[in-house]
């Protein structure tokens, strides 16, 4: 655990009591704050007052006086599509409203790293898609070169969950927009952006305001070495507001669409060939297409932004890349399931939206497609050029004959559940095929996260039996 500097001795309410939430009363609690909690759910309540904690209804009428700093979840809408009531009253109340990553950001240096021989690092990550694998393959690879390294985030534990740093010790975090748009104090020492495609409108109010909030990562905390992905326009606004003109090595331009041309410095994919260029010279060349935890274009962007954040941290080329080639892959995103007599099951149950789904699906061909779900604002028109591949899509979801509808010029079958929809893939499947799960929506409809319904997958994957 990461004490929380800078309250003791005073009160701070938490609302929302989900992993970041209670991580966060602890941390306060054990840097000397006074916490107060509360959770609109009974349940959450319960398990915060069986830890000792005070359990107060910060709606009610006087209820943050005498607060320092209230404290808020991720998951709570603090502006869009509406604020929480008891974010409205600390606003009223002149209450400094904050969350969980800003308390890391200000507890996570202490005097210790005084007798440091090399200082401790964070890597933070973000963008719409790509931020786990990136994330998980920056700590893969600081893991095969014996570097000491934690991940956390949005991704394993909560931030306020880690050990002390450390010597030389390198943190990395993947930050969800819901958790860059509300930090007071952002302060990476290398900073990521993999890219940006709608999602969350309605909690940021639209595009610009997605944007915006990624975009607090690089303009509040002013990152020694910023990592940007250039396949949107936005990533190349970011890039060029960060640089400080040509050749201005603080930023790594990144792309998996082609090469970058001019003197900075730059990684980007081609034809599956990874390549480092600086100051005009290619120092650096990796064949991708080999590796099975790291299957498509989409996963060769992954690749370039982890190779790039790695060579910032001082490792040699080889050294990198010989760490991607024991890289795994990561649970639900193209995550290899089985082969059964030749046909290949893959579970990118994390392709929630149109933008990760298109990605997944130029990654493999003779695709037999499982989709469907809980439908996303926008349809799936952005889908249509993408679905070359597509052999035959058996969709699932509550409403799987409104989302069927929208699949014009494509073979499907209308199955509702996973069981259904695995099965008849199975059954009509030939060899060389890939059985994928991409489902291009939200899970909500049938699950309670992606996570169960790509387990839901493994699960009937594994009842099969090779023919």
């Amino acid at each position: 655990m990461i004490p929380v500097l800078g309250f003791s001795g005073l009160r701070v309410a938490v609302l929302g009591l989900g992993r970041s939430g209670l991580s966060a009363a602890r941390a306060l609690r054990e840097g000397g704050a006074e916490p107060v909690v509360w959770d609109d759910n009974a349940k959450a309540r319960d398990a915060a007052e069986a830890e000792g904690f005070a359990v107060t209804d910060l709606s009610k009428q006087g209820a943050l006086d005498g607060v320092a700093t209230l404290i808020v979840s991720p998951g709570i809408a603090h502006l869009y599509p509406a604020p929480h009531p008891v974010i409205a009253a600390a606003w009223a109340a002149d209450v400094a409203v904050d969350n969980d990553i800003s308390l890391f950001f200000r507890s996570f240096a202490t005097q210790a790293w005084e007798s440091y021989d090399q200082m401790p690092k964070v890597v933070a990550v973000t963008g719409s898609n790509g931020k786990s694998t990136t994330s998980a393959l920056i700590h893969h690879i600081l893991t095969q070169v014996n570097r000491p390294t934690q991940l956390a985030g949005n991704i394993g534990r909560g931030v306020l969950d880690l050990e002390p740093a450390i010597d030389g010790e390198v943190v990395v975090l993947e930050l969800s927009s819901y958790q860059t748009e509300l930090a007071r104090s952002l302060t990476p020492d290398v900073a990521v952006f993999t890219n940006l495609s709608p999602d969350h409108l309605d909690r940021h109010a639209g595009f610009g305001g997605y944007f915006a909030a990624k975009r607090r990562l690089f303009s509040e905390g002013g990152p020694d070495r910023a990592v940007i992905g250039v396949d949107e326009p936005e990533g190349r606004m970011l890039a060029n507001q960060l640089s400080g003109g040509n050749g201005d090595d603080r930023v790594i331009r990144v792309s998996s669409g082609g090469k970058i041309a001019g003197p900075g410095w730059a990684v980007f994919a081609k034809k599956g060939f990874l390549a480092e260029w600086r100051k005009g010279k290619q120092l650096a060349n990796i064949d991708l297409r080999g590796i099975p935890g790291l299957p498509g274009a989409h996963n060769h962007q992954n690749a370039c932004a982890a190779y790039a954040v790695c060579r910032t941290l001082g490792f040699a080329p080889r050294v990198i890349e010989k760490a991607l080639h024991s890289f795994g892959g990561l649970k639900h995103r193209s995550q290899q399931v089985a082969e059964i007599d030749g046909v290949r099951f893959v579970n990118d149950s994390k392709a929630t939206n149109t933008d990760s789904a298109a990605k997944a699906l130029q990654a493999f061909s003779d695709i037999r497609w499982i989709c469907g779900g809980l439908e996303k604002e926008g349809g799936l028109a952005a889908l249509t050029p993408h679905l070359g591949g597509v052999k035959k899509a058996y969709v699932i979801g509550r409403d799987a004959q409104k989302f069927a509808l929208q699949l014009d010029g494509v073979a499907l079958e209308v199955c509702t559940t996973m069981h259904a929809a695995v099965t008849l893939a199975a059954q009509e499947a030939e060899r060389g095929d890939t059985v994928l799960l991409a489902p291009a929506a939200a899970s909500f409809d049938q699950y309670d996260s992606f996570e169960q319904r790509g387990d839901d997958f493994v699960a009937e994957v594994e009842k099969l039996h090779p023919r």
